[in-house]
């Protein structure tokens, strides 16, 4: 898979490229991600990119000149997904990372100051993703966040692919808790079960933790999914409504 990044600051993006799973998935090659400064695709001596917005308003807003001529210059295919970080767009999921990742080339576009010229949006953009409801300075970071949550799906990037598939929303459920040695740490008891050696009780409770735990904390996740009777059941016991 191949990520195009146009950004403003590639210098906040190239660090992260070159440590843990995302630079096992490029040297691998899995992955290939180039970060394009977009200062590079201006025409004037100054290599200005943004400019005074029309009708007045505070801040700045990036050219369409230099994104139409970065983008251009990357030669998309028809099919490429040309994507704008911005807190306007739908939110990043896991289900649309594991769908993006399914993508061969996509092209992300990273905001800065008051946001790109319109015309950019109307004419390049196929797709605008948010990572929150909140402002950034710019749209590095969430560019970030997009290649790492995509990066770590693609087949034979982690050591343990299943490892990605039970991650929290990999299932629409939040993850269950997990433990490690030793059994018994200042008081405190791993739960007896996951000692007893039965996998099909130890697959069961992790099941029903993370029902439990997503019911407590993002239940609106669970309407998304089509509970069993017995699910709904174990939700209306009086434990299951307990913090984690």
């Amino acid at each position: 898979m191949k990520i195009d990044v146009i950004a403003l600051f590639p210098e906040i993006i190239i660090p992260a490229l070159r440590v843990s799973i995302l630079k096992r998935a490029q040297d691998a090659g899995f992955l290939t991600v180039n970060v394009h400064n977009l200062r590079d695709f201006a025409t004037d001596r100054h290599q200005s990119v943004d400019d005074y917005p029309y009708g007045g308003g505070a801040g700045m807003i990036l050219k369409p000149e230099p994104l139409f001529a970065a983008i251009r210059a990357l030669s998309p295919e028809s099919n490429t997904r040309v994507i704008y970080l911005t807190p306007q767009g739908k939110p990043c999921t896991q289900q649309l990372a594991e769908a993006l990742s399914l993508e061969s080339h996509i092209i992300l576009i990273c905001g800065r100051y008051k946001g790109i010229d319109e015309r950019v949006r109307q004419r390049l953009v196929t797709d605008e993703i948010s990572i929150g409801d909140y402002v950034l300075s710019g749209g590095e970071i969430p560019a970030l966040v997009l290649i790492d949550t995509i990066g770590r799906v693609l087949p034979g990037v982690l050591g343990d692919y299943e490892s990605a598939q039970d991650d929290s929303f990999s299932q629409q459920l939040l993850d269950h808790p997990h433990y490690t040695r030793p059994a018994d740490f200042e008081g405190m008891n791993v739960p007896e079960v996951l000692l007893s050696g039965h996998h099909e009780k130890i697959t069961r409770w992790k099941y029903e933790e993370s029902l439990r735990r997503t019911a407590v904390r993002r239940p609106d996740l669970l309407k998304e999914i089509e509970l069993t009777e017995e699910d709904t059941n174990f939700l209306r016991e009086p434990n299951a409504s307990e913090g984690i």
